[in-house]
């Protein structure tokens, strides 16, 4: 079930919300710069188990509008608040990918937390973002060839084989977003830190992240799970970037175990 949610004058969000009768739920924040569809082999599969999962398009992405402005962390957390208040949710589990899991950091500190029993951070894009000499890049790239720096978003994400179909698709999700929402959030990406949202969150984390992510180093999931206290750390060892489908049956395992 689809539909959108309100987060500020001419702004509507896009939320699937998939088994929306059932007692335990996962909120689910795509990365940079793709949409909630990219959780389709968690949709597949979840649902089944008993879970609600819910996958919010952020602004300027997916099937969101797209305003020009409101593309920093406080504003899209901000915009996750209203969606979560909205649907009147609480004791969920906040599940965010990459730039998505810099969002659920910010929120689950800027927020305290708001509504959140457990926190997954997927590759998550923390402490640091872009490099500026990568922001650079891909900014030039954006902002030229917007398809190809997308494509070799997609050629460097995985680190299992993709069939050439797969990869369009998801070269094609990236491609949804709007330009001037993607160089922004390359921007915020580059510029915001996160240091200071570390010691506000005290729910259960579970750090997950690929061992061979070319895109954020594993390095910084360990500098995580030393500042991130009642955090656990599992590595993936056969992933890159994209561990929610590089190793999707390993990855939905052990959401549940620690939704529960």
């Amino acid at each position: 079930m689809g539909y959108f949610v309100n987060v500020e004058q001419g702004v509507n969000l896009y939320v699937e919300d998939i088994n929306p009768n059932a007692t335990k739920t996962i909120v689910f924040l795509h990365g940079w710069p793709l949409s909630h569809e990219q959780f389709e082999y968690q949709f597949n599969v979840l649902p089944s188990m008993g879970y609600r999962c819910i996958g919010i398009d952020w602004r300027g992405f997916g099937k969101s509008d797209k305003p020009m402005s409101g593309y920093n962390f406080d504003r899209l957390a901000d915009d996750i608040l209203s969606v979560v208040k909205a649907l009147q949710l609480n004791n969920f589990t906040l599940a965010g990918h990459s730039t998505g899991g810099a969002i659920a950091i910010r929120y689950t500190a800027r927020h305290k937390a708001y509504g959140v029993s457990k926190l997954i951070l997927i590759d998550a894009a923390a402490p640091i973002g872009f490099t500026q000499e990568a922001a650079n890049k891909l900014l030039t790239e954006t902002l030229n060839d917007r398809p190809k720096m997308m494509q070799g978003v997609t050629d460097t994400f995985f680190f299992q084989y993709i069939s050439i179909p797969f990869s369009k698709w998801f070269t094609g999700l990236g491609l949804k977003a709007a330009g001037w929402s993607t160089a922004a959030i390359i921007n915020t990406l580059r510029d915001e830190k996160l240091d200071k949202d570390f010691p506000k969150i005290t729910v259960p984390t579970l750090i997950v992240h690929g061992v061979h992510d070319k895109v954020i180093p594993y390095e910084q999931a360990q500098i995580l799970n030393k500042a991130i206290k009642n955090s656990q750390l599992v590595p993936f060892h056969y992933s890159g970037h994209g561990l929610f489908y590089d190793e999707r049956e390993k990855f939905n395992e052990l959401v549940k175990q620690f939704v529960g």
